[in-house]
Protein backbone atom coordinates (compact mmCIF):
# COMPACT_ATOMS: atom_id res chain seq x y z
CA UNK A 1 0.00 0.00 0.00
CA UNK A 2 1.21 3.43 -0.81
CA UNK A 3 2.03 5.97 1.70
CA UNK A 4 0.65 9.17 1.21
CA UNK A 5 1.33 11.50 4.37
CA UNK A 6 5.25 12.09 3.64
CA UNK A 7 6.61 14.41 0.69
CA UNK A 8 9.77 13.97 -1.23
CA UNK A 9 11.63 16.19 1.06
CA UNK A 10 11.03 13.57 4.29
CA UNK A 11 11.73 11.27 2.20
CA UNK A 12 15.41 12.77 1.73
CA UNK A 13 15.40 12.92 5.82
CA UNK A 14 15.14 9.76 5.51
CA UNK A 15 17.85 8.59 3.34
CA UNK A 16 20.03 11.08 5.49
CA UNK A 17 18.65 9.27 8.97
CA UNK A 18 19.24 5.92 7.43
CA UNK A 19 22.85 6.59 6.68
CA UNK A 20 23.53 7.69 9.90
CA UNK A 21 22.23 5.00 11.47
CA UNK A 22 24.40 3.12 9.47
CA UNK A 23 27.30 4.81 9.92
CA UNK A 24 27.37 5.55 13.85
CA UNK A 25 24.16 3.17 15.73
CA UNK A 26 23.95 0.06 14.33
CA UNK A 27 28.01 -1.13 14.30
CA UNK A 28 27.79 0.17 18.09
CA UNK A 29 24.78 -1.21 18.94
CA UNK A 30 25.47 -4.67 20.28
CA UNK A 31 28.30 -2.79 22.75
CA UNK A 32 25.85 -0.29 24.04
CA UNK A 33 23.20 -3.03 24.67
CA UNK A 34 25.84 -4.88 26.53
CA UNK A 35 27.50 -1.77 28.47
CA UNK A 36 23.48 -0.13 28.96
CA UNK A 37 23.85 3.23 28.22
CA UNK A 38 25.02 4.68 24.52
CA UNK A 39 28.19 6.69 24.30
CA UNK A 40 27.45 9.98 24.64
CA UNK A 41 29.27 11.11 21.79
CA UNK A 42 26.55 9.67 19.67
CA UNK A 43 24.30 12.10 20.60
CA UNK A 44 26.95 15.15 19.04
CA UNK A 45 27.12 13.36 16.06
CA UNK A 46 23.59 13.43 15.37
CA UNK A 47 23.72 17.27 16.19
CA UNK A 48 26.10 17.35 13.40
CA UNK A 49 24.01 15.54 11.02
CA UNK A 50 21.12 17.72 11.33
CA UNK A 51 18.93 14.78 13.78
CA UNK A 52 18.25 17.18 16.29
CA UNK A 53 15.77 19.92 16.87
CA UNK A 54 14.54 20.09 13.41
CA UNK A 55 11.26 22.08 15.41
CA UNK A 56 14.21 24.94 17.01
CA UNK A 57 14.19 28.30 15.08
CA UNK A 58 17.18 28.88 12.66
CA UNK A 59 18.36 31.55 14.51
CA UNK A 60 19.72 29.15 17.09
CA UNK A 61 21.12 26.37 14.65
CA UNK A 62 17.71 24.24 14.52
CA UNK A 63 15.55 23.56 11.34
CA UNK A 64 12.92 25.87 11.67
CA UNK A 65 10.52 23.35 10.87
CA UNK A 66 7.66 22.48 13.15
CA UNK A 67 6.66 19.22 11.29
CA UNK A 68 6.59 16.27 13.10
CA UNK A 69 6.64 13.97 10.29
CA UNK A 70 10.40 14.06 10.36
CA UNK A 71 10.66 12.91 14.61
CA UNK A 72 8.28 10.22 12.45
CA UNK A 73 10.82 9.59 9.97
CA UNK A 74 13.58 9.05 12.26
CA UNK A 75 11.25 6.81 14.76
CA UNK A 76 10.66 4.50 11.87
CA UNK A 77 14.53 3.89 10.61
CA UNK A 78 15.52 3.50 13.67
CA UNK A 79 13.06 0.76 14.92
CA UNK A 80 12.75 -0.69 11.78
CA UNK A 81 16.79 -1.00 12.23
CA UNK A 82 16.52 -3.07 15.70
CA UNK A 83 18.17 0.07 17.09
CA UNK A 84 15.48 1.43 18.65
CA UNK A 85 16.88 1.26 22.10
CA UNK A 86 19.78 3.04 21.05
CA UNK A 87 17.83 5.37 19.22
CA UNK A 88 15.66 6.26 22.27
CA UNK A 89 17.74 9.19 23.57
CA UNK A 90 17.27 10.94 20.31
CA UNK A 91 13.38 10.50 20.37
CA UNK A 92 13.39 11.20 23.45
CA UNK A 93 14.88 14.64 22.99
CA UNK A 94 12.97 15.47 19.78
CA UNK A 95 9.34 14.28 20.59
CA UNK A 96 9.21 14.66 24.20
CA UNK A 97 11.21 16.82 25.60
CA UNK A 98 11.99 19.71 22.93
CA UNK A 99 8.31 20.79 22.79
CA UNK A 100 8.38 22.14 26.37
CA UNK A 101 11.64 24.33 25.38
CA UNK A 102 10.10 25.56 22.25
CA UNK A 103 6.78 26.35 23.54
CA UNK A 104 7.48 27.72 27.28
CA UNK A 105 10.95 29.00 27.16
CA UNK A 106 11.58 32.98 27.24
CA UNK A 107 14.19 34.66 25.42
CA UNK A 108 17.09 34.50 27.91
CA UNK A 109 16.41 30.70 28.62
CA UNK A 110 15.96 30.26 24.58
CA UNK A 111 19.57 32.28 24.39
CA UNK A 112 20.69 29.85 27.10
CA UNK A 113 19.86 26.41 25.88
CA UNK A 114 18.62 25.77 22.49
CA UNK A 115 22.00 26.10 19.91
CA UNK A 116 22.77 23.21 22.66
CA UNK A 117 19.62 21.46 22.16
CA UNK A 118 20.32 21.36 18.27
CA UNK A 119 24.50 20.43 19.07
CA UNK A 120 23.85 17.41 21.00
CA UNK A 121 25.65 19.67 23.80
CA UNK A 122 22.72 19.47 25.82
CA UNK A 123 20.71 15.80 25.90
CA UNK A 124 17.39 16.21 27.68
CA UNK A 125 15.39 14.25 30.09
CA UNK A 126 11.74 14.75 31.94
CA UNK A 127 11.38 13.03 35.20
CA UNK A 128 7.29 12.64 36.13
CA UNK A 129 7.21 8.98 37.45
CA UNK A 130 8.27 8.46 41.38
CA UNK A 131 8.24 5.68 43.29
CA UNK A 132 4.88 5.32 44.41
CA UNK A 133 2.89 7.21 41.01
CA UNK A 134 3.63 6.79 37.37
CA UNK A 135 0.22 7.97 35.67
CA UNK A 136 -1.51 9.58 38.34
CA UNK A 137 -0.05 13.09 38.44
CA UNK A 138 -2.05 14.16 41.38
CA UNK A 139 0.59 12.03 43.34
CA UNK A 140 3.69 13.60 42.86
CA UNK A 141 5.33 14.19 45.85
CA UNK A 142 8.79 15.72 44.65
CA UNK A 143 8.13 19.23 46.22
CA UNK A 144 9.74 22.53 45.33
CA UNK A 145 10.02 25.54 48.00
CA UNK A 146 10.31 29.08 46.76
CA UNK A 147 13.12 30.81 48.52
CA UNK A 148 13.79 34.32 47.13
CA UNK A 149 14.88 33.77 43.66
CA UNK A 150 15.58 29.70 43.46
CA UNK A 151 13.37 26.93 44.54
CA UNK A 152 14.50 24.49 46.88
CA UNK A 153 13.67 21.04 45.16
CA UNK A 154 13.97 17.43 47.15
CA UNK A 155 12.70 14.14 46.53
CA UNK A 156 12.81 11.62 43.67
CA UNK A 157 11.90 10.37 40.21
CA UNK A 158 12.59 6.50 38.61
CA UNK A 159 12.18 5.18 35.45
CA UNK A 160 13.62 8.30 33.80
CA UNK A 161 14.57 7.92 30.07
CA UNK A 162 18.57 9.54 29.56
CA UNK A 163 18.36 10.09 33.39
CA UNK A 164 22.06 8.92 33.05
CA UNK A 165 23.10 11.02 30.51
CA UNK A 166 21.19 14.03 30.54
CA UNK A 167 22.42 17.26 30.75
CA UNK A 168 18.85 18.96 31.37
CA UNK A 169 16.20 17.35 32.98
CA UNK A 170 12.33 18.79 32.96
CA UNK A 171 11.10 18.08 36.59
CA UNK A 172 7.68 18.34 37.69
CA UNK A 173 7.30 18.97 40.81
CA UNK A 174 4.79 20.19 42.74
CA UNK A 175 4.52 24.07 44.40
CA UNK A 176 1.68 23.67 46.07
CA UNK A 177 -1.10 21.14 47.65
CA UNK A 178 -3.68 21.96 44.73
CA UNK A 179 -3.71 18.61 42.61
CA UNK A 180 -3.37 20.58 39.11
CA UNK A 181 -2.47 23.84 39.72
CA UNK A 182 0.06 22.86 42.15
CA UNK A 183 2.73 21.17 39.99
CA UNK A 184 5.38 23.17 37.83
CA UNK A 185 8.60 22.09 35.56
CA UNK A 186 11.50 23.24 36.76
CA UNK A 187 14.93 22.63 34.23
CA UNK A 188 17.46 20.51 36.54
CA UNK A 189 21.12 21.04 35.25
CA UNK A 190 23.69 18.14 35.43
CA UNK A 191 26.14 19.56 38.48
CA UNK A 192 23.76 21.11 40.21
CA UNK A 193 24.55 20.39 44.23
CA UNK A 194 22.38 18.29 46.01
CA UNK A 195 20.92 16.71 42.44
CA UNK A 196 22.40 12.61 42.59
CA UNK A 197 22.09 9.77 39.70
CA UNK A 198 20.82 6.67 41.18
CA UNK A 199 21.47 3.36 39.33
CA UNK A 200 21.30 2.41 35.69
CA UNK A 201 18.06 0.46 36.14
CA UNK A 202 18.51 -3.27 34.81
CA UNK A 203 15.37 -3.56 32.61
CA UNK A 204 14.01 -6.47 30.86
CA UNK A 205 14.56 -5.00 27.30
CA UNK A 206 15.98 -1.93 25.62
CA UNK A 207 19.24 -2.29 27.28
CA UNK A 208 21.28 0.47 25.33
CA UNK A 209 18.92 2.89 26.59
CA UNK A 210 19.53 4.28 30.20
CA UNK A 211 16.93 4.35 32.36
CA UNK A 212 17.68 6.16 35.82
CA UNK A 213 16.45 6.52 39.41
CA UNK A 214 17.26 10.56 40.37
CA UNK A 215 17.54 12.12 43.75
CA UNK A 216 16.72 15.62 44.94
CA UNK A 217 18.35 17.01 48.31
CA UNK A 218 17.76 20.54 48.57
CA UNK A 219 18.73 21.42 44.90
CA UNK A 220 18.15 25.56 44.65
CA UNK A 221 17.21 25.58 41.12
CA UNK A 222 16.95 29.17 40.21
CA UNK A 223 13.57 30.57 39.19
CA UNK A 224 15.19 31.45 35.84
CA UNK A 225 14.84 27.97 35.07
CA UNK A 226 11.15 27.34 35.53
CA UNK A 227 9.16 26.22 32.22
CA UNK A 228 6.27 28.68 31.95
CA UNK A 229 4.23 30.28 35.04
CA UNK A 230 4.21 28.64 37.97
CA UNK A 231 1.42 26.28 39.15
CA UNK A 232 0.47 24.67 34.59
CA UNK A 233 2.81 21.82 34.73
CA UNK A 234 -0.82 20.09 34.88
CA UNK A 235 -1.77 22.02 31.83
CA UNK A 236 1.67 22.01 29.93
CA UNK A 237 1.61 18.07 30.22
CA UNK A 238 -1.86 17.93 29.10
CA UNK A 239 -1.02 19.75 26.10
CA UNK A 240 1.87 17.81 25.20
CA UNK A 241 2.00 14.21 25.98
CA UNK A 242 -1.03 13.71 22.97
CA UNK A 243 2.21 14.11 20.71
CA UNK A 244 4.16 11.47 22.80
CA UNK A 245 1.61 9.17 22.35
CA UNK A 246 1.69 9.12 18.56
CA UNK A 247 5.48 8.99 18.41
CA UNK A 248 5.14 6.01 20.20
CA UNK A 249 2.56 4.42 18.07
CA UNK A 250 4.73 5.20 15.17
CA UNK A 251 7.53 3.32 16.47
CA UNK A 252 4.83 0.26 17.43
CA UNK A 253 3.65 -0.03 13.67
CA UNK A 254 7.54 0.34 12.59
CA UNK A 255 8.32 -2.21 15.45
CA UNK A 256 5.49 -4.50 14.10
CA UNK A 257 6.28 -4.62 10.65
CA UNK A 258 10.12 -4.99 11.12
CA UNK A 259 8.96 -8.16 13.95
CA UNK A 260 6.80 -8.91 11.06
CA UNK A 261 9.53 -9.11 7.94
CA UNK A 262 11.52 -11.80 9.99
CA UNK A 263 9.17 -13.43 10.85
CA UNK A 264 8.15 -14.10 7.68
CA UNK A 265 11.94 -14.75 6.13
CA UNK A 266 11.91 -17.33 8.51
CA UNK A 267 8.94 -19.14 8.14
CA UNK A 268 9.74 -19.36 4.17
CA UNK A 269 13.39 -20.47 4.61
CA UNK A 270 12.49 -23.19 7.85
CA UNK A 271 11.29 -26.86 6.48
CA UNK A 272 9.47 -29.09 9.08
CA UNK A 273 7.98 -32.44 7.55
CA UNK A 274 9.57 -31.52 4.16
CA UNK A 275 8.54 -27.83 3.43
CA UNK A 276 8.65 -24.33 4.61
CA UNK A 277 6.88 -23.84 7.85
CA UNK A 278 4.95 -21.17 6.50
CA UNK A 279 3.24 -22.82 4.31
CA UNK A 280 1.00 -24.86 6.66
CA UNK A 281 -2.45 -23.14 6.83
CA UNK A 282 -2.09 -22.36 10.56
CA UNK A 283 1.00 -20.16 10.30
CA UNK A 284 0.13 -18.77 6.94
CA UNK A 285 -3.02 -17.79 8.79
CA UNK A 286 -1.21 -16.35 11.15
CA UNK A 287 1.31 -14.21 8.76
CA UNK A 288 -1.76 -12.81 7.12
CA UNK A 289 -3.28 -11.91 10.25
CA UNK A 290 -0.14 -9.64 11.15
CA UNK A 291 -0.09 -8.21 7.69
CA UNK A 292 -3.91 -7.33 8.15
CA UNK A 293 -2.90 -5.66 11.74
CA UNK A 294 0.29 -3.66 10.31
CA UNK A 295 -1.46 -2.57 7.85
CA UNK A 296 -4.38 -1.40 9.07
CA UNK A 297 -2.54 0.18 12.19
CA UNK A 298 -0.50 1.94 9.67
CA UNK A 299 -2.92 3.94 7.56
CA UNK A 300 -4.46 5.26 11.17
CA UNK A 301 -1.40 5.98 12.35
CA UNK A 302 -0.98 8.12 8.96
CA UNK A 303 -3.38 9.58 9.02
CA UNK A 304 -2.78 10.70 12.74
CA UNK A 305 0.22 12.39 11.64
CA UNK A 306 -2.27 14.11 9.43
CA UNK A 307 -4.45 15.98 12.03
CA UNK A 308 -1.35 16.75 14.36
CA UNK A 309 0.53 18.09 11.37
CA UNK A 310 -2.72 20.43 10.86
CA UNK A 311 -2.81 21.13 14.07
CA UNK A 312 -5.91 19.23 14.86
CA UNK A 313 -4.86 15.57 16.94
CA UNK A 314 -6.41 15.61 20.16
CA UNK A 315 -5.84 13.73 23.47
CA UNK A 316 -7.97 10.48 22.70
CA UNK A 317 -7.03 9.85 19.20
CA UNK A 318 -3.58 10.06 20.47
CA UNK A 319 -4.59 7.66 23.18
CA UNK A 320 -6.77 5.21 21.21
CA UNK A 321 -3.21 4.94 18.69
CA UNK A 322 -1.00 4.59 21.52
CA UNK A 323 -2.51 1.39 23.29
CA UNK A 324 -3.95 -0.43 20.13
CA UNK A 325 -0.63 -0.32 18.33
CA UNK A 326 1.41 -1.42 20.92
CA UNK A 327 -1.07 -3.86 22.09
CA UNK A 328 -0.97 -5.25 18.08
CA UNK A 329 2.95 -5.39 18.20
CA UNK A 330 3.21 -7.38 20.95
CA UNK A 331 0.78 -10.09 19.33
CA UNK A 332 3.21 -9.84 16.16
CA UNK A 333 5.72 -10.51 18.64
CA UNK A 334 5.17 -13.23 20.42
CA UNK A 335 3.34 -14.69 17.27
CA UNK A 336 7.06 -14.50 16.02
CA UNK A 337 8.65 -15.82 18.56
CA UNK A 338 6.24 -19.10 18.44
CA UNK A 339 6.89 -19.38 14.96
CA UNK A 340 10.46 -19.13 15.35
CA UNK A 341 10.26 -22.47 17.92
CA UNK A 342 12.90 -23.16 19.36
CA UNK A 343 15.23 -20.42 17.70
CA UNK A 344 13.03 -17.86 18.85
CA UNK A 345 14.08 -17.82 22.10
CA UNK A 346 17.48 -17.43 21.22
CA UNK A 347 18.86 -13.83 21.55
CA UNK A 348 20.93 -14.57 18.57
CA UNK A 349 17.99 -14.25 16.70
CA UNK A 350 16.74 -10.89 16.59
CA UNK A 351 12.75 -11.88 16.73
CA UNK A 352 13.99 -12.29 20.45
CA UNK A 353 15.41 -9.22 21.25
CA UNK A 354 12.28 -7.66 19.06
CA UNK A 355 9.95 -9.28 21.77
CA UNK A 356 11.64 -8.28 25.23
CA UNK A 357 11.91 -4.68 23.35
CA UNK A 358 8.42 -4.49 22.84
CA UNK A 359 6.70 -5.72 26.33
CA UNK A 360 7.07 -2.17 28.21
CA UNK A 361 5.11 -0.36 25.11
CA UNK A 362 1.65 -0.97 26.16
CA UNK A 363 3.21 0.59 30.10
CA UNK A 364 5.62 4.04 29.27
CA UNK A 365 3.66 7.06 27.48
CA UNK A 366 0.31 5.45 29.87
CA UNK A 367 -0.27 2.08 30.25
CA UNK A 368 -2.92 0.72 27.62
CA UNK A 369 -5.59 1.10 30.72
CA UNK A 370 -5.08 4.47 31.43
CA UNK A 371 -5.32 5.03 27.63
CA UNK A 372 -8.62 3.33 27.37
CA UNK A 373 -9.94 5.35 30.44
CA UNK A 374 -9.06 8.60 28.91
CA UNK A 375 -11.45 7.33 25.54
CA UNK A 376 -13.77 6.41 27.36
CA UNK A 377 -13.98 9.87 29.92
CA UNK A 378 -13.92 11.57 26.22
CA UNK A 379 -16.91 9.44 25.01
CA UNK A 380 -18.34 10.86 28.31
CA UNK A 381 -18.89 7.73 30.53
Amino acid sequence: MQRTVFEPEHEMFRESARGFLEREILPNSEAWDKAGIVDKAMFRKAGAAGLLGMAIPEEYGGGGVADFRYNAVIVEEFTASGASAAGMCVTLHNDICLPYFIEYCNEEQRSRWFSGLVSGDLMTAIAMSEPATGSDLSGIRTTARRDGDAYIVNGSKTFITNGINSDLVIVVTRTSDDPHAGLTLLVIEDGMAGFERGRNLDKMGLHAQDTAELFFNDVEVPVANRLGEEGMAFFQLVNNLPQERLSIAVGAVAGAQAALDITLAYAKERTAFGRPVGTFQHNRFQLAEARTEVDLGRVFVDRLLEEHAAGRLTIEQAAEAKWWTTEMLRRVVDMGVQMHGGYGYMMEYPIAKAYLDARVQTIYGGTTEIMKDIIGRGMGV
